[in-house]
């Protein structure tokens, strides 16, 4: 079930992943939450220099366990623009952060690049539920999946 205060912290990442774009980088934001909806970081993507680690849900990761206690760190909310790629799902999982909400799928980007013509990643895509368990998670959301698509749509079209 998606609350307005979801649709509030998954539109501040549109606005992170329009940021990375316009430095240049892939269209991905995040922000983590605290249980009492208290923003506590946000990042974007910053893989531009080539140092394709550097997603935003593994910044916030490595964040919530240099930050956080384990209780507190269980009861945050991630949100982000796009669903966490295997990486990010499993540093969200080996860090024990809660729930995540995304605007839009790895199966929904995958289809998206398909149809503009980008080759395939060498990491498959695959959903968060096939990495990490006992994880609540929400998404897409689709009035936002369009926005996420035109960001990559742009981004793409730029290369």
């Amino acid at each position: 079930m998606i609350s307005n205060s979801d649709l509030k912290h998954l539109r501040r990442c549109i606005e992170l992943a329009k940021t990375a774009l316009e430095k240049g980088d892939e269209p991905f934001g995040s922000v983590l939450v605290s249980a009492s909806g208290d923003v506590l970081a946000e990042d974007h993507n910053h893989v531009a220099g080539g140092d394709h680690t550097q997603h935003p849900e593994f910044a916030l990761a490595r964040w919530a366990a240099a930050n956080m206690t384990p209780v507190e760190r269980s009861k945050a909310t991630v949100y982000t623009s796009g669903e966490h790629c295997p990486m990010c799902a499993a540093a969200h999982g080996w860090v024990g952060l809660g729930r995540i909400v995304y605007a839009s799928s790895s199966a929904q980007l995958v289809q998206w690049l398909s149809e503009m013509g980008v080759a395939p990643s060498r990491v498959r895509n695959l959903p968060i539920e096939d990495v990490i368990r006992d994880t609540t998670i929400d998404g897409p959301v689709p009035e936002l999946a369009e926005q996420v698509r035109e960001l990559h749509r742009q981004f793409h079209a730029s290369r």
